[in-house]
């Protein structure tokens, strides 16, 4: 049997309880690799990919001549690298007289390959290239929209597997609430054909429109480039299947007395004790307690005066 070692280090058990699953998971980090060989185009893209996500990316400059991630046995070094960075999502380069200024993104599960598509870039457009307002530039930590422009994206397979591939590499963190103020900037993927897509980065401007809702204008401030899909490679059923699971939420403590009805909502039974009203103490200056006494006082002496009248008549 295997021996399975427990760590010792109070950093080591840190670390591995951050990697443990959880019923919420944080952010998905990218990895973003390079092969062989790799032309200057190639290079710009990855650099500017990462400069877009260094939050939440790791980049290793150094070549893999090891790693080829549709052929069996050549995704053993980008499994390891997976696990080593705590990386779900990995963007590779290589460039090659067959497929030249290729680029292979990739999600794992468990760190192990889930699926994979692979896209040639063509007419690339840097960010130095666009002149604008540096006013508009987006802050670092904002939250895009990106916006699927093109039939294609619903009826072709490989532009629906580049969606959903795009889709997790480009939103980042996933949350629930958000500050408008710190939405200010837009991917737009726009489907040219089957098999090509044009994918840009853009600033959003806010302009008075005479209403409440200001109008909204694009300014283009890269990168651009177009991605010609070449590739792809989706995930098994029984993989896919088990991956889909989620867990169950925790089993919420019971709270006495209080039920939910479909119509009236949230119910609340409330337990008031006996107030024993009979035996508390009436103050001494109550008016009305005085009002009686006089009353009663009175009545009896008439009472007195009439019984008396009667025995003397009698």
């Amino acid at each position: 049997m295997l021996k399975v070692k427990t760590p010792k280090c109070g950093r080591v058990k840190r670390e591995l309880e951050k990697r443990a699953p959880k019923l919420v998971e944080t952010g998905k980090k990218t990895l973003i690799l390079q092969g062989t060989k790799t032309s200057n185009v190639l290079n710009t893209v990855l650099s500017e990919i990462y400069h877009l996500k260094r939050d939440n990316a790791i980049r290793y400059t150094r070549k893999n001549d090891s790693i080829r991630p549709f052929e069996s046995g050549g995704e053993t070094s980008l499994e390891f690298f997976s696990m080593k960075t705590d990386c779900s999502i990995f963007v590779y380069g290589s460039t090659s007289k067959k497929r030249p200024d290729n680029l292979v993104i990739g999600r794992t599960y468990d760190h192990h390959i889930y699926d994979l598509i692979e896209v040639g870039v063509e007419n690339f457009k840097r960010m130095n290239s666009f002149t604008y307002d540096k006013k508009l530039a987006p802050q670092a930590g904002s939250k895009p929209f990106i916006v699927f422009s093109g039939e294609a994206f619903e009826s072709v397979d490989e532009l629906k597997h580049l969606k959903e591939v795009l889709l997790e590499l480009l939103r980042g963190e996933v949350v629930d609430n958000l500050n408008l103020a710190g939405l200010g900037r837009v991917y737009v993927c726009t489907a040219i054909s089957s098999n090509r897509v044009f994918l840009t980065h853009c600033a959003m401007r806010l302009k008075k429109s005479g209403t409440i809702v200001p109008r909204i204008e694009l300014v283009e401030i890269g990168p651009s480039m177009d991605f010609v899909v070449r590739r792809h490679r989706l995930p098994n059923e029984s993989l896919k299947k088990e991956a889909m699971k989620t867990a169950k939420d925790k089993l919420h403590k019971k709270i006495k007395n209080v039920s939910k009805d479909a119509l009236q909502g949230k119910l609340g039974k409330i337990y008031v004790p006996d107030q024993k009203i009979g035996e508390m103490a009436l103050p001494n200056k109550a008016k009305g307690v005085k009002r009686e006494r006089r009353e009663a006082k009175m009545k009896n002496s008439n009472d007195e005066r009439s019984s008396k009248k009667q025995k003397e008549d009698s």
